[in-house]
């Protein structure tokens, strides 16, 4: 599996004429050759590839890595340039979107007579499309993040902070099996669910509101996302008029998910049914966006993204409307792209549950 994964790299060395690429990115190195540590550097030429790393890593690294040849060193920079003499290595892509402006430095004084090519973002394009065994992590990670979600409603009344909320979420995931959590969760009720991004905060939930809880987990380093919005005691009937039409939005969406269809078409379904029921001008984000080993990863779903969605990808599908002064509704599920449509990972109810 990881030796297709890698096969995906081969375009690189024709299309820059590349003797070797080094790869850091911690998500790119585990993708590429299993490696789940926090630390070191992939090197492949065209019919070799070499896993650097210290001490720290060389056990782990001898039990986990597949497909390379395990190096120890304690000076790592000083081995790339030794082992690019040795092979010939002249001309090094490396992935310029994660190197930072002093680590390129170092490394280009340290590799003296060595040509680095920038390619940008386009080494992480190779995991756009998730394998079968990608699309299982990413499935039980899915259902363990609804199913903690759904057992800690209980929990959701007036009086409760939107961190409590917050923390009883994390522990659950936790107690089911869950690495840690995606990323800070969303909880904002009332008027702050207006705001897209109001992380959780010290608010209580009052009786009437709507609460937004936007939320996922992390398990074997891939993630999930996920967004709810409840009624703590009985909404207004504007609440329920916006939720309705956010919810219609996400339905229809979903429904014209399948290969071939451009991400800006499928955003468009949604964003022009919010924008004739008279609510377009609160719904400001693009539709939704990959996910996979980083919580947000390509492709785009918005106005402006000329991606075309494959079988394969893994996409959100997040429609919501946010009126300042007033609160805001999301729905997000998390999906993948079949060879006919597509298949829903996330599972927690998306009608509007009143609690």
């Amino acid at each position: 599996m990881l030796k297709n994964r890698r096969s995906g790299l081969e375009t690189f060395f024709e299309e820059y004429d590349l003797d070797a690429i080094l790869i850091t990115d911690i998500r790119n190195i585990r993708y590429l050759c299993g490696f789940s540590g926090s630390e070191g550097a992939l090197l492949m030429s065209r019919g070799e590839a070499w896993f650097l790393c210290d001490s720290r890593y060389t056990a782990q690294a001898s039990s986990e890595v597949q497909g390379a040849t395990v190096r120890e060193c304690s000076a790592r920079l000083e081995t790339l340039r030794n082992m690019a003499v040795e092979n010939g290595l002249k001309r090094i892509g490396f992935e310029a979107s994660h190197t930072s402006v002093s680590a390129f430095r170092k490394i280009s004084e340290e590799l003296t007579g060595i040509e680095l090519v920038e390619l940008g973002p386009v080494l992480d394009d190779v995991r756009i499309c998730k394998d079968s065994s990608e699309i299982e992590l990413l499935s039980t990670v899915a259902k363990l993040a609804s199913q903690s979600l759904v057992s800690i409603l209980h929990f959701v009344k007036p009086g409760v902070k939107e961190s409590e909320i917050a923390l009883e979420l994390e522990f659950e995931m936790r107690r089911r099996g869950a690495d840690g959590r995606a990323f800070d969760f969303i909880v904002a009720s009332g008027l702050r669910g207006a705001m897209p991004h109001g992380r959780a905060s010290d608010k209580a939930i009052r009786s009437g509101e709507l609460i937004t809880i936007d939320f996922g987990a992390v398990k074997d380093a891939y993630h999930s996302d996920e967004t709810v919005t409840i009624a703590c005691g009985e909404p207004g009937s504007r609440e329920r008029e916006i939720h309705a039409i956010v919810k219609t939005a996400h339905d229809l969406a979903i429904e014209r998910v399948k290969p071939g269809l451009k991400c800006k078409e499928l955003d468009a379904v949604a964003r022009d049914y919010i924008t004739e029921r008279g609510f377009g001008e609160y719904f400001g984000h693009g539709l939704g966006h990959g996910v996979g080993l980083d919580i947000h990863e390509k492709p785009t779903l918005s106005p402006r993204s000329d991606a075309v969605l494959k079988e394969g990808m893994v996409i959100t599908i997040e429609p919501g409307i946010y009126i300042p002064g007033f609160g805001g509704v999301r729905i997000e599920d998390t999906l993948v792209v079949t060879a006919d449509g597509y298949q829903i990972l996330t599972s927690a109810d998306k009608q509007l549950l009143v609690i």
